[in-house]
């Protein structure tokens, strides 16, 4: 027997058919527009308290990072200091954008300058040790672009993954080192007849990881395939950090900044002691 129509009332708030403006049918229930309203309401309500409560642990001062970088890292003060305050910034950037939706903060990185063995792995594991959260390393040199022999940049995200479970929601929260970046840099001025595909290739595709994309990683590693389930990381919020020697640019910039040379009376004398140290040259970037 069929259910007379003009008798229909929602099974959430029993209003009539005609008190709402529409009633959408389900398995023998009604719901109307304004109890999906409501619902929709409550739901965005308690994600945005479970988002709250998740970024209440990373309410962390700059002087509370870096009095913990002293216990376990000795010297580096300076990149210390800098490391705390861009780690503060960077975790208020995501509270904010998830709390409030009319101002979005934009994104930013972290550049790590110096010598092999100077510390700067080091400080990345004992940032991501404090915050508690996911934390992968990566070799730029083992890089290439998509389609040839080696890891692609999305690999990367992958490693971020399987240190958390392949939970994407987690990942998102990480921390991923990225080392010997300055070894991805283009070989020559000049352009060059073959495909540079593990250095200039790299640097425009780990370009818009970088700077935040979608990044569609497949659960299994390897290859990607048509139909292929894969998960979707948003990499605008993964805090990434690059470290690299840069050698020879202590040369460049002490060549940038040095006074010319003049011979006489109004010449400038250079003392003995007139030779910067890496850290005042780098003080000019």
């Amino acid at each position: 027997m069929a259910q007379n129509t003009e008798d229909l009332h929602c099974s959430f708030c029993s209003k009539h058919k005609d008190e709402v403006g529409r009633l959408i049918a389900g398995p023998g229930v009604y719901i109307c527009d304004e109890c999906i309203d409501s619902c929709y309401n409550l739901i965005q309500e308690q994600t945005v308290k479970d988002i709250t409560d998740r970024y209440q642990d990373w309410n962390y001062t700059p002087k509370q990072v870096f009095d913990f970088l002293n216990d376990y890292v000795i010297g580096q003060s300076h990149a210390k200091k800098v490391l705390s305050v861009a780690v503060y910034n960077h975790y208020k950037r995501l509270q904010a954008n998830f709390i409030s939706n009319d101002i979005e903060l934009d994104k930013s990185n972290i550049l790590l300058i110096g010598p092999t063995g100077c510390g700067k792995t080091l400080l990345a594991q004992t940032l991501a040790r404090f915050l508690d959260v996911p934390f992968a390393v990566a070799d730029a040199t083992t890089l290439t672009e998509a389609g040839y022999v080696g890891d692609d940049v999305e690999n990367v995200i992958k490693s971020l993954l399987v240190k958390c479970d392949f939970d994407p929601q987690r990942a998102e929260q990480g921390i991923i080192f990225i080392d010997e970046i300055d070894k991805i840099s283009r070989r020559s001025d000049s352009p060059s007849i073959t495909r540079d595909v593990s250095g200039e290739g790299v640097q425009q595709a780990m370009l818009k990881l970088i700077e935040g994309t979608i990044a569609s990683v497949p659960p299994q590693g390897g290859r990607k395939h048509p139909n292929q389930e894969t998960i979707d990381v948003y990499t605008s919020k993964i805090l990434f950090i690059c470290g690299g020697a840069f050698d020879g640019l202590d040369k460049i910039i002490d060549k940038r900044i040095e006074k010319a040379a003049g011979i006489g009376f109004s010449a400038n004398v250079k003392g003995e002691n007139s030779e910067k140290t890496l850290t005042e040259l780098y003080n000019f970037l």
